[in-house]
């Protein structure tokens, strides 16, 4: 079983930037891929960016440019560095992990079956 706590979220105005932080318990060969998910009210979970062990990186069309995916395996920690943000970034952002699927399902939330709680974003215009 893993573990996943997120923190770094917050409230910042168009344009801003946040670093978002997760911390997983372990990482071992079950779990290669770690990723960021963001849901808004009444929307369905999406993929935002994931990163292999390798450190192979994917991102949403959304946001490529204005976030990068980052890690720290030796102390087990996931990182989403968000800079020219929008209020459309705004969501609840979960922290996922597990083995990685084909790359079509990369940034599907199906795939994924280790959470965080999630940490909130907001951005206002």
């Amino acid at each position: 079983q893993v573990q996943l706590v997120e923190s770094g979220g917050g409230s910042v105005q168009a344009g801003g930037s946040l670093r978002l932080s997760c911390v997983a318990s372990k990482r071992t060969a079950s779990t290669p891929c770690m990723g960021w998910f963001r849901q808004a009210p009444g929307k369905e979970r999406a993929g935002v960016a994931v990163i292999t062990s390798r450190g192979f990186t994917y991102y949403d069309e959304s946001v490529k440019g204005r976030f990068s995916i980052s890690q720290d395996n030796s102390k087990n920690m996931l990182y989403l560095q968000m800079n020219s943000l929008k209020p459309e970034d705004t969501a609840m952002y979960y922290c996922a992990a597990d083995r990685c699927p084909g790359v079509t399902a990369v940034l599907s939330q199906s795939a994924y079956n280790y959470w965080g709680q999630g940490t909130q974003v907001t951005v206002s215009s």
